[in-house]
């Protein structure tokens, strides 16, 4: 097999590899081959590398108040914010260190009022480790007044289609939250919705997707933000397309492919451009479940799962080095 042109865009493998990491290890194992690295994201933590990582840093108010140093892009009038970086669950020690009742996406309107400040048109929001479950009133009290925010495209980039009132019933849990908090929490969802239908003119109970990030989501929404799939939304914005249109092979992934990947996440995103594209994927698991890999199969597209290529233990503790080994596999067949 002669000289290849791989691309290599992944969402993370939670928990193992990064997007950037993922695309190293492809190219650590496609040695004598061209590749092409893209790191990808569904809205979630990775947004900022699928666009070049961070490059500016503004202190702004923690999930639970205090000062957290968060990193943001602008670049050419385009500025990237996960809001992770400044009202994740990761800032407080997870779970068990979050106050469910008091947690604020303040520091996120924060972020959102310095990117107007420093002249960004437009706002890319990925949502995702959210420790909140305000419905974004605390990022809401942030913003800078309406007039300038007008002239100004604000884009909330998410992965789930929960409604804002369920919020906390869906993700609350996850947030630390007990059955007591979970019921004044949706309570308090419910009150907001009235809130924003009388003082934004938003009706935001029935959007899909309202409730991402404890109902940040809508929050924006109400504030003139619109809501947009992650996974199509970075897509377009790193012109995914015309980067496979060039590749021999496209490989792409994610730790755990199952029927989730198929409905807008970043596996299903990368099969569909590159069948438009008439380019062969190769799509590398953690794990593989049986019903994905039926699906993988009628696709014609290609798969390793690694679990199964190298066993449980390297899989998990040594990702990359299984990477490059499949990726070196594939290319010497």
């Amino acid at each position: 097999m002669g000289a290849m042109h791989v691309l290599a865009c992944a969402d993370k493998f939670r928990g193992t590899l990064t997007a950037p990491e993922f695309g190293e290890a492809v190219a650590g194992g496609a040695d004598g081959h061209e590749v092409v690295i893209q790191p990808l994201a569904d809205g979630g933590e990775g947004t900022l590398d699928a666009f070049g990582g961070p490059n500016r840093r503004t202190t702004v108010t923690g999930p639970l108040g205090e000062p957290v140093d968060a990193a943001w892009r602008l670049s050419g009038g385009r500025a990237v914010i996960e809001m992770a970086r400044a009202s994740g669950l990761s800032l407080v020690g997870g779970a068990d260190g979050n106050e469910p009742l008091e947690a604020t996406t303040a520091g996120t309107g924060e972020l959102i009022a310095k990117a107007v400040e420093a002249g960004a048109g437009e706002i890319i929001v990925g949502l995702g480790g959210s420790a909140t479950t305000d419905g974004g009133l605390g990022a809401l009290r942030a913003l800078p007044a309406p007039s300038r925010l007008r002239g100004v495209d604000l884009v909330v980039a998410c992965d789930v289609e929960t409604r804002f009132t369920d919020a906390a019933r869906v993700f609350g849990p996850q947030k630390g939250a007990s059955a007591a908090q979970i019921r004044l929490l949706t309570a308090r969802l419910e009150r907001l919705v009235g809130v924003y239908r009388s003082e934004h003119g938003a009706d935001i109970a029935g959007i899909e997707g309202g409730g991402a990030a404890g109902g940040l989501a809508g929050g924006l929404v109400a504030a003139g933000a619109r809501l947009e799939s992650g996974a199509a939304l970075i897509a377009d914005a790193v012109d995914l397309y015309d980067k496979i249109e060039i590749a021999d092979l496209v490989v792409t992934g994610e730790g755990r492919v199952d029927a989730t990947s198929f409905d807008g996440k970043v596996v299903s995103a990368v099969i569909k451009l590159a069948a438009a594209a008439e380019r062969d994927v190769l799509v590398i698991g953690g794990r593989i479940d049986d019903e994905a890999r039926q699906r993988l199969d009628d696709l014609g597209v290609s798969w390793v799962d690694l679990v199964d290529a190298h066993g449980e233990t390297t899989a998990l503790t040594a990702t990359a080095d299984a990477v490059a080994a499949s990726i070196s596999d594939v290319l010497s067949r």
